[in-house]
């Protein structure tokens, strides 16, 4: 795969303001053959110091900010056409956004200074924000959203065990999803993609540490057990469409990545490049080895390595053909690159040295946060806000 690194700085390339109409059809942003430049634009804060874009879906981009004053931190909703952030409010004392699909805002917000989290849902039309509670403890966790389901962990009665559940915002009621080994069995859910959501779950007569990932049917309410590539245990990370990938264990106890096609049941070993932060989307896999970044065709089963090989590089999501992340080499820079052609950009801050990407829209349009000006000459960064980088296509 052919790679070209581009690291764009100059002050022309990296306009804050200029930018297409976010809800335009612009999906050229993936596959044009025209070099594409990107646009750093500061998001702002809720009054306080700092912020951070943790998703984006459509027009809009969520995280938190401190507000005033540094006093406390809320989760916000920032719309791209109007150029206007809100404050999402809390259940209590400090909030996050972790999530956005359409008009549903999904996050976690501490109950009070040393509290317990839940999840929360909050409607950007009605603008109300909703506890969406727990499986009888005192904690939820939330790992995804796709559709109208949110996924993630929560805590049973006496905080003893934890089950994945599914919760959905149509009708506002949770699911346990329970375990592979029954009602006081463990379980926790990562990602979901349509009526599916994986996780990873302890077994019958077997240590809670030994675990194997799971796929669970929202229509027939039954969970699969994954099996492993011929070790003791397994976990699922991420799923798209029939395609679940994760970490597994090996015959001979060595740690591979693997992907596990829920429609014919076959398992690909992935390798050693491909041990953590397993993501899919489609037929293109990444993950890394601790230190580089791969990509895998589960099409072809050709790899190839993402950037530069510079440093350490983490994937921190891939949609279509666009994966975006962040890159130490030895100082944290935020890219985007192609699946396609291994193009590899540079997103730049905005002032400061570093900055950081999380997740990119249809619209290649991508989330994250970038460093101000510092404030001396013996400092690298500013304060972090909440940034977007708009792709252009260069003529």
């Amino acid at each position: 795969m052919r790679l070209r690194a581009r690291i764009l700085v100059a002050a022309g390339l990296l306009a804050v303001g200029a930018g297409p109409a976010y809800g335009a059809d612009t999906s050229s942003a993936e596959s044009a053959a025209a070099p594409v430049r990107y646009s750093v634009q500061d998001l702002g804060t809720l009054g306080g110091t700092r912020s951070k874009a943790t998703a984006i879906h459509g027009s809009t981009v969520v995280g938190s900010s401190l507000t005033s004053g540094d006093a406390a931190e809320h989760a916000f909703a920032y719309d791209l056409r109007g150029h206007t952030m809100t404050d999402l409010g809390t259940l209590g004392h400090s909030s996050r956004a972790t999530g956005v699909e359409g008009d549903h805002v999904v996050g976690e917000s501490d109950l009070s200074a040393d509290g317990p989290t839940h999840g929360f849902a909050y409607d950007l039309r009605t603008r109300k924000l909703v506890d969406i509670g727990t499986l009888g403890g005192s904690s939820t966790h939330i790992t995804g959203i796709n559709g109208d389901t949110v996924v993630g962990t929560s805590s049973l009665a006496g905080d003893v065990v934890t089950h994945a559940f599914a919760y959905s915002l149509r009708t506002r009621t949770m699911i346990d999803l329970g375990s592979l080994a029954g009602p006081s069995g463990h379980s926790t859910g990562a990602a979901v993609s349509g009526a599916v959501v994986v996780g990873s779950s302890s077994l019958p007569n077997a240590p809670a540490t030994t675990t194997h990932g799971f796929a669970y049917d929202l229509r027939t309410r039954t969970m699969t057990d994954l099996g492993t590539l011929g070790g003791s245990s397994s976990t699922a990370n991420d799923v798209s469409g029939s395609t679940v990938v994760g970490q597994s264990r090996t015959a001979g106890n060595g740690l591979t990545g693997y992907a596990y096609d829920l429609r014919t049941g076959t398992r690909t070993d992935l390798g050693s490049r491909f041990l953590t932060a397993q993501l899919v989307s489609g037929s293109t896999v990444v993950g890394g080895d601790g230190l580089l970044a791969s990509s895998f065709d589960l099409k072809t089963h050709t790899s190839a390595v993402i950037g530069t090989g510079r440093g350490v590089t983490k994937v921190k999501q891939i949609a279509g053909n666009l994966m975006v992340g962040d890159n130490f080499a030895p100082n944290s820079f935020a890219f985007v690159a192609r699946v396609d052609s291994g193009d590899f950009t540079y997103l730049a801050s905005l002032g400061g040295r570093n900055s950081s990407a999380t997740q990119v829209n249809c619209h290649g349009v991508i989330a994250g946060s970038a460093a101000l000006p510092p404030p001396d000459p013996f400092t690298a960064n500013g304060p972090f806000h909440a940034a977007v980088w708009v792709p252009h296509t260069v003529a």
